[in-house]
């Protein structure tokens, strides 16, 4: 149901910044606001939050029972039929809150082409509302910590499961499949994005999205997994291995370990975001490796799997308790290996708590 004090803080911190209204569309903005989940689809719905304290939303029949459950019913709705699009509706929104000619943020859950017939029709300027909840949900409360606790609680059940399962002659993509079907099975509401299952040189690719790759005798598989919990992820990588790894990749795999140690070691308030990327990248860059790890070291997590805040060089914001982020080094030499461990963090009063409870050294299978 949707959060009517979070929406009151957003009208305030419109009136602060000169914005008429802000309008958000589907995505993690709505579900943290009101647990709103809807798939991708091109009819136009979103909500606007109004500087005086006002909102309403513009949906579709098709999803009119989602916005009700998430926004309750006593909240204004403008309903348009597919046989009309959504162009008549939203001018009567428009002239009702007085809308026309004003000063609208707009997230990305908006389409382009949509925002621009906005503009257009109603004389609107936009201005990008992309990070307006950021300072809202970069702080987690202690039942969003509990909840990102238990996701990852069972992306670790899972993934120990999983161990068992893989051998040589098995593709990625069959890994892939049956860590998904783990989750299922451990209480997940489903994966929290689109599985990374990577053998050796495929590994080398950071963010690897194929699937035919064979395992083999003596392999390596780097293995980037996330579940969903009460809409909450978790984001974890392991790189195991599959017989017994050679003199290179256990050296490469020691200072990838201590890499991600030194970041772990640097969290704790006050201290700039940056900080912590270039105590985990000064492991690798000593080594010799640097060039190698080309990658910010981590990402914020929550109802998103990747948000606010971005542990990267250049991000001075201090660290604050409650902050939630994956530090995750990595070693990807092109068309012969990569090597990546990964752990959220949650910044406590005095460091940080990693939520993953898996092992980091070298594991073989």
């Amino acid at each position: 149901m949707l959060d009517r004090n979070k929406v009151q803080e957003i009208s305030k911190d419109l009136q602060s910044k000169g914005i008429d209204a802000l309008l958000l569309g589907p995505g993690d903005d709505l579900e943290y606001l009101g647990g709103l989940k809807t798939g991708e689809c091109e009819r136009f719905k979103g909500l606007f939050i109004l500087s005086n304290g006002k909102y309403f939303y513009v949906t579709p029949y098709l999803y009119l029972e989602e916005f009700e459950a998430a926004f309750g019913k006593d909240t204004p709705a403008y309903i348009w039929e597919d046989k009309d699009w959504f162009y008549p509706t939203l001018a009567r929104a428009m002239d009702d809150f007085d809308l026309n000619g004003k000063q609208i943020a707009v997230n990305y859950g908006i389409r382009a082409v949509d925002a621009i017939e906005i503009a257009d029709r109603h004389r609107v300027k936009l201005v990008n509302g992309w990070h307006f909840l950021d300072k809202m949900r970069i702080i987690k409360s202690p039942s969003e910590v509990e909840k990102l606790e238990r996701a990852t609680q069972i992306s670790d059940a899972a993934f120990k499961e999983l161990l068992g399962f893989i051998r040589p002659g098995m593709t990625e993509g069959e890994i892939k499949k049956q860590l998904i079907d783990l989750f299922e099975k451990h209480g997940a509401d489903g994966p929290a994005f689109d599985i990374i299952v990577a053998r050796r040189e495929n590994a080398s690719k950071p963010h690897y999205n194929g699937s035919k790759g064979v395992i083999g005798e003596r392999d390596l598989v780097l293995v980037d997994f996330g579940c969903r919990y009460e809409s909450y992820c978790s984001d974890t990588t392991r790189t195991v291995f599959v017989g017994e790894p050679t003199e290179e990749e256990k050296k490469l795999y020691e200072i990838v370990l201590q890499a991600q140690e030194a970041g772990e070691a640097a969290v704790r308030p006050g201290v700039p975001a940056e900080e912590v990327d270039r105590a985990a990248r000064k492991v690798i860059e000593d080594t010799g490796y640097g060039k190698y790890f080309n990658t910010r070291l981590g990402h914020g997590i929550g109802v998103a799997v990747h948000e606010a805040p971005y542990i990267m060089e250049g991000n001075k914001m201090p660290l604050e308790p409650g902050m939630a982020f994956s530090i995750e080094p990595g070693i990807y030499i092109p068309g012969k290996i990569g090597i990546r461990i990964e752990n959220i963090v949650v910044v406590t009063k005095d460091g940080c708590k990693p939520l993953s409870k898996l092992p980091k050294e070298i594991t073989v299978i």
